[in-house]
């Protein structure tokens, strides 16, 4: 609808003798925005005020010109009035409304897509973590909300590839494979005075127990970095990749930082940076000199002892991604990031990488309650909550619908005992309620003899001239929105905003249904009814399906 008032209103423009041309000109667009106060119409424009100036023309006069020139169908638009100081606002007609329920029921499965992406080759990296240990609760709100910012760009048009960052490098990987030596030490019975800075959860001794099952004692002088750091390493991200496909996740790379090392890619970053005259040396480490190219301070990229920080590899894997051909590039951090992911973007923009293509996004804590207390940490897994025990307490639909709730800019709080609730309390419960609910009401009408499937396939029986009621109005012209609402959660990388719009419908659904009686003896007023029925549980069960929660049929 934007679109075709857009094309009115230059068409109109041009009738009446005034530019459209020189707004275009001046960078003044014909923008819409929902006035605020219902009476005020559907859609509403300030252009008469933006185009005061250029035209030289009281605000209210170029609107009613516009209004005096414009060719509106009256199918579509009921009223077109000024007000205020020179908006022009815009009334549907309730035809128009209805008709949502028609296009709705043609897509199917499809209503919401949008090829507006238009196939940019998009890469989303999210969870990255080290395999040093489980995931905990901070890595599921990475990992949901990763996965779900990569339905809502499938939904419109892009080509996403799904990328885990497999960082098995560095000392925090030789740190876990001494944590497993020294408890396969404790096992072999030797007394072990285990250091504080090494991995204190009891998958560490898991780990060795394996290892003395298969091999008995004829590890004892083993390396760190062999047989104990391998084994490691590959049961943890084993259970990482068992914990992500309990919530639906799965990636189509794991790239492998040891690759950069392997393939020569981390040296050339040094050499490209040393060609630019932007290293230095200092103290036995090799520096990027940051402040030549707008950093506030120098940072080290290779230690005194040779090893590189992780900027220098994080840089090296950048390169490789725009390498690769990606047109957008999205980081999914936690806020452990905020401080030193800048560092990145500037040694990749000094050697002439368009970091434009690069959109960070910085993810808060999480923090679980249960009766109004946080939640002590796992005994079992050491310090921390592991994503398993989250799924385990409220189930895997609950734990990506609570991650999804609110902007990842602003601090979680999880509670347990909302999450477990199977009552319209729990917002998750709610909406899946609402899908069964009308499940329940379809097969109730297929009992009564009513053609549920005709109806459906948007059969002739289907006479939408018949819905008159506000309740049935509002639901129509809330369900005409989605495909809105996903080009938004997509524009701004905002999926919370598909959970809003969600309660929204279920809202306007459950005020109908209170209302409205569904299956009736007037088989035709019935028939319309159902459609509506039927076009809402396709929307809820496509804004479920970004979410990547189920849509139950029975509850």
């Amino acid at each position: 609808m934007k679109d075709y008032l857009k094309s009115r209103i230059i068409s109109a423009l041009s009738k009446s003798g005034l530019s459209a041309q020189s707004l275009t000109e001046t960078g003044i667009d014909i923008t819409f925005e929902k006035p605020k106060i219902e009476s005020h119409g559907d859609l509403s424009t300030n252009v008469a005020l933006l185009a005061a100036k250029v035209l030289k023309m009281k605000p209210r006069d170029i609107a009613q010109k516009v209004l005096d020139s414009i060719d509106l169908d009256p199918k579509l638009v009921e009223k077109a009035e000024v007000a205020g100081p020179g908006f022009i606002n815009f009334k549907f007609t309730d035809g128009y409304f209805l008709s949502f329920i028609e296009r709705v029921l043609e897509a199917g499965e499809n209503f919401g897509r949008s090829e507006s992406g238009g196939r940019k080759k998009t890469q989303v990296e999210f969870v990255s973590a080290n395999p040093t240990g489980p995931l905990t609760v901070g890595h599921g709100r990475n990992a949901v909300f990763g996965d779900t910012i990569a339905n809502v760009l499938q939904w419109t048009g892009h080509d996403v590839t799904r990328e885990y960052y497999f960082n098995n490098a560095g000392r925090q990987m030789r740190v876990l494979g001494d944590s497993v030596r020294l408890r396969y030490k404790e096992i072999l019975g030797e007394k072990i005075d285990f250091p504080e800075d090494h991995y204190q959860g009891e998958y560490i001794r898991e780990i060795a127990q394996h290892l003395y099952d298969e091999h008995g004692s004829s590890l004892g002088d083993a390396s760190a970095e062999g047989i104990f750091k391998e084994r490691a390493e590959q049961e943890i991200f084993e259970d990482i990749k068992k914990s992500l496909g309990r919530l639906g996740i799965a990636f189509d790379v794991f790239y492998n930082e040891n690759s950069l090392y392997e393939t020569g890619k981390i040296k050339e970053v040094i050499a490209a940076l040393d060609k630019a005259g932007l290293t230095y040396e200092k103290d036995g480490a090799k520096w990027f000199k940051a402040t030549a190219v707008g950093g506030e301070q120098d940072k080290v990229i290779v230690k005194s002892t040779g090893e590189p920080t992780y900027r220098l590899p994080d840089i090296a894997y950048h390169i490789e991604k725009f390498r690769r051909g990606f047109e957008l590039v999205i980081d999914i951090f936690g806020s452990d990031h905020i401080a030193t992911y800048p560092d990145v973007l500037l040694a990749l923009r000094s050697l002439g990488h368009d970091t434009e293509k690069v959109k960070v996004l910085i993810h808060q804590f999480v923090t679980i309650f249960q009766n109004g207390e946080v939640v002590k940490m796992s005994t079992r897994k050491a310090n921390f909550i592991t994503l398993d025990e989250l799924i385990d307490w409220v189930g895997a639909d609950a734990v990506r619908f609570f991650f999804l709730m609110r902007n990842i800019g602003t601090h979680l709080n999880f509670d347990i005992d909302l999450a477990k609730k199977q009552s319209e309390e729990n917002p998750v419960f709610y909406l899946q309620y609402a899908h069964a609910r009308i499940a329940s009401i379809l097969r109730f009408a297929e009992d009564e003899g009513i053609p549920v499937g005709r109806i459906r396939q948007g059969g002739s029986e289907t006479d939408f001239s018949l819905l008159k009621e506000k309740e049935e109005i509002e639901l129509s012209k809330t369900l005409g929105t989605f495909p809105e609402v996903v080009e938004a959660a997509a524009s701004t990388y905002e999926p919370h905003r598909i959970i809003g719009y969600l309660q929204e419908v279920a809202e306007s659904f459950h005020r109908f249904y209170h209302v409205q009686r569904v299956v009736i003896p007037d088989r035709k007023l019935a028939a319309s009814r159902l459609a509506i029925c039927l076009a809402t549980k396709i929307v809820l069960a496509n804004g479920f399906r970004i979410l990547g929660i189920s849509a139950p049929e029975k509850m």
